[in-house]
């Protein structure tokens, strides 16, 4: 395979990157050509949430293509294009054949939720001291035990058993919070999430680790639960307030993540009218909320 390698302003970016996908690109990567560099700058924005820009000043743009003639040939198509203007081409590479499973493999190891509950990749041993464990390799679905808010749920959860409870697991992405509930005891389990890809990936991980819950769409969430488990985002748990509020019983418990630290004060005043959030755990800039419904 071959990279072609361009360096475009900020302006073109996006008209060079949909060109690469209408000339079959494999693939197109977009990085700060003054990365490390005195010059180089951010692009932030808010974590799970899009940059609020498509480049940077100097971009370097890299599409992939399965031969040079391939390669060469988009770039000679490029320079014709009135877009492409102030744009440069930095040259056609050859690409060293890897093991990319195995590549893809090697960055993820076993996550310790606690010392003894561990999210171990199928292609791991679990450590010698796992006595509960969850296997799950990374998916299309959010959720694989390394980002900071799913640790602090299934933390939660492994803290607080949902022993014969019945659960609510409200965008369940891999379906790895539903996955814990079980784990640890809950008697039924409900996984719901907008995204079809994702219902079908928690009902895989379900099947291979053993663990009884029905999944779908957010419909078949019905009644009420002794816990509500919610790892989204503020924007969305604002929104549902009203709708997770509604599912949890009288004396259960609403469990939340997907929130920045300092996002705590909207998020309390959304679901103020219904229960009181408090801050049950940190990690890395996010926060997880819980209450008890009265």
């Amino acid at each position: 395979m071959f990279e072609l390698v361009l360096l475009v302003p900020e302006a073109a970016v996006d008209d060079v990157g949909d060109a690469f996908v209408a000339l079959d690109a494999l693939s197109v990567s977009v990085e700060d050509a003054d990365a490390m560099t005195d010059a180089e700058s951010a692009l932030f924005g808010e974590p799970g949430m899009p940059p609020p820009k498509g480049g940077w000043q100097r971009s370097r743009v890299v599409a992939l293509f399965p031969t040079e003639a391939a390669a060469r040939e988009a770039a000679a198509l490029l320079k014709l294009q009135d877009f492409f203007e102030g744009c440069v081409v930095q040259g056609v590479r050859a690409v060293l054949e890897q093991d990319w499973v195995r590549l893809t493999q090697s960055q993820f190891e076993p996550v310790a939720i606690t010392p003894e509950f561990w999210i171990v990749p199928t292609w791991h041993e679990p450590p010698a001291e796992a006595k509960q464990v969850i296997r799950l390799d990374p998916g299309l679905a959010f959720g694989t035990g390394t980002h900071p808010t799913t640790r602090m749920c299934l933390r939660w959860i492994a803290e607080h058993p949902p022993t014969d409870q019945r659960v609510l697991d409200y965008g369940c992405g891999s379906g790895i919070l539903a996955i814990g509930a079980a784990k640890f005891g809950a008697r039924e389990i409900v996984a719901v999430d907008i995204d079809p890809s994702a219902v079908e990936s928690t009902r895989l991980n379900a099947e291979a680790n053993q663990a009884a819950l029905e999944a779908g769409l957010p419909t078949v969430a019905s009644g009420e639960y002794d816990l509500v488990l919610a790892n989204i985002l503020a924007t969305p748990l604002r929104v549902l307030a009203p709708l997770l509020c509604a599912h949890v019983r009288a004396g259960g418990q609403l469990v939340l993540a997907g929130i920045l630290s300092r996002q705590l004060d909207e998020l309390r005043q959304a679901y103020a009218p219904w229960v009181a959030l408090d801050v049950s755990d940190e990690e890395d800039g996010w926060i997880l909320m819980t209450a008890r419904k009265a």
